[in-house]
């Protein structure tokens, strides 16, 4: 696998925990596993050794090199690659003022990096590559490597794990990524007077995922195709949807070290113990524990459904609810939930600082969880809710609406205030009104198995259709 991050090394976001989790999952079921990602600033090389020296790399007319240091966790080999030129920098991908202006080089040497590991460290069937940072290694093997002997067993498998980041990049920029101008065509790498590399890993690789169901067939539209839906639809019979895993020895309420009290769906006593502590770490008043608490933790954005909140906002000052944000991100959404602590402080709570523990104590001590994004490649809190008895309220779409079903929580569409409000309604109607029902839901969600085994098979099957 070749990928931007990896937890337990790096992470910005949902990308480096599948890394961290899909590759042992396979492990576990026997097959060899190794995962190339660069050795950013920060990340600690304890217990891991130098395996491979003085890697050449050319990036266009430059010749650099790199060290490969191997760390073995739960059965993968994780080689880290070490260019100071490109990774020993502030951020993995820029500073806070924006991105690095040289990503599509340094993830270019990332690609090359992985094609020396395949060389001379681990002799793959597969490289299965995540997202645009990976998406010139299938455009690399196809190009420059097509009658090489080492490869020409090697398939691919390109993951999209979100349409909205294609790494778009001006036409001069193929020079620099030793790719010729003759692939400055609609057909190849052009798009809209630019070079995308997402665009490159769906075109050149032989199989295409992305990470649920509901989300393969969205973006093979174009409201959710971000202008390469007909490109997708062409290429639809190599395209996939799998579904993300959930690392439950990280999220259970039985284990949880973050949580006031275990709890399980036979005994859900723990439950009202974690409800009661969650009000405590946000500075709610505890005297009405039976006031429905409702969860947020997200990035703020208009993706993530945050400008239906603030259209509703002046509306849930008047309800009989508690609710607890954690998150950040676009300022006009901080704002409205500042105001809104600020108007009515005995019912909402923010906190902008991620807090691990506080992420935690939300999905445990919560009694709804809502999560409205205008579209969701697949999702893992709603997932995390459903372990924990906390019933999701979401927006019917891709993965969202692949976890959560009448029998779990509750769904909204189109994507609207107003039926963002209905499905709240409904939720907080039963809460109160039906609580035999609404344990029903919170059992059942609990029950429901979205552990990384079943992902894993789904992309071992995958791997062995198109092996060569």
């Amino acid at each position: 696998m070749v990928a931007s991050e990896a937890t337990p090394f790096c992470k910005t976001g949902g990308l480096a925990d599948v890394l961290g989790a899909l590759p042992p999952a396979l492990a576990a079921m026997g097959d060899d596993v190794a995962v190339v990602l660069p050795r950013y600033r920060g990340v600690k090389l304890a217990g891991a050794r130098l395996v491979l020296e003085g890697l050449p790399l050319w990036i266009g007319p430059g010749r650099y090199t790199a060290g490969i240091y191997e760390v073995v966790r739960d059965g993968v080999s994780y080689f880290l690659v070490e260019c100071p030129t490109f990774f020993d920098r502030d951020g993995i991908y820029g500073y806070s003022g924006g991105e690095h202006w040289d990503n599509h080089s340094r993830f270019a040497a990332l690609c090359h990096a992985a094609i020396g590991v395949a060389r001379k460290l681990f002799r793959p069937d597969i490289f299965h590559c995540h997202d645009w940072q990976a998406g010139l290694l299938p455009v690399y093997l196809k190009h420059f490597l097509h009658s090489d002997h080492t490869f020409q067993k090697t398939r691919t498998v390109f993951t999209i794990h979100n349409m909205g980041y294609q790494g778009r990049y001006g036409r001069d920029q193929l020079f620099w990524l030793g790719l010729p101008d003759t692939m400055f065509r609609p057909d190849l790498l052009e798009f809209h007077g630019e070079i995308n590399l997402l665009k490159g890993g769906i075109l050149f690789s032989d199989a295409i995922t992305t990470v649920s169901p509901t989300y393969a067939k969205e973006i093979q539209t174009v409201e959710h195709g971000f202008g390469l839906d007909g490109l997708l639809r062409a290429r639809g019979a190599s395209l996939t949807g799998i579904l993300n895993g959930v690392d439950y020895k990280t999220w259970s309420p039985e284990t949880d070290p973050h949580i006031a009290a275990p709890f399980t769906s036979e005994n859900l006593q723990g439950k009202r113990e974690c409800k009661l502590d969650l009000l405590r770490y946000a500075g709610l008043p505890t005297d009405r524990p039976e006031v429905p608490l409702i969860g947020i933790v997200s990035r703020m954005a208009a993706q993530k459904g945050f400008d239906l909140i603030a259209a509703i906002a002046a509306d849930l000052v008047h309800w009989d609810i508690r609710m607890t944000v954690l998150g950040s991100g676009e300022s006009v959404y901080e704002d409205v939930f500042r105001g809104l602590a600020a108007a009515c402080p005995e019912k909402f709570s923010i906190s902008n600082n991620y807090d691990d523990a506080l992420a935690h104590k939300i999905e445990a001590g919560a009694d709804m969880f809502l999560m409205p994004s205008r579209y969701e490649p697949c999702g893992l809190n709603q997932m995390y809710s459903l372990r924990y008895g906390t019933v999701p309220i979401v927006h019917a779409t891709g993965g969202l609406d692949d976890t959560i079903d009448a029998n779990t929580g509750f769904k909204f569409s189109p994507y609207s205030p107003e039926a963002m409000l209905g499905a709240m309604r409904d939720a907080l109607n039963m809460y109160w009104k039906e609580p035999q029902r609404w344990k029903a839901l919170m059992v059942e969600g609990m029950g429901r198995d979205h552990s990384w085994g079943s992902s894993a098979a789904a992309y071992r099957r995958l791997y062995k259709s198109i092996a060569g």
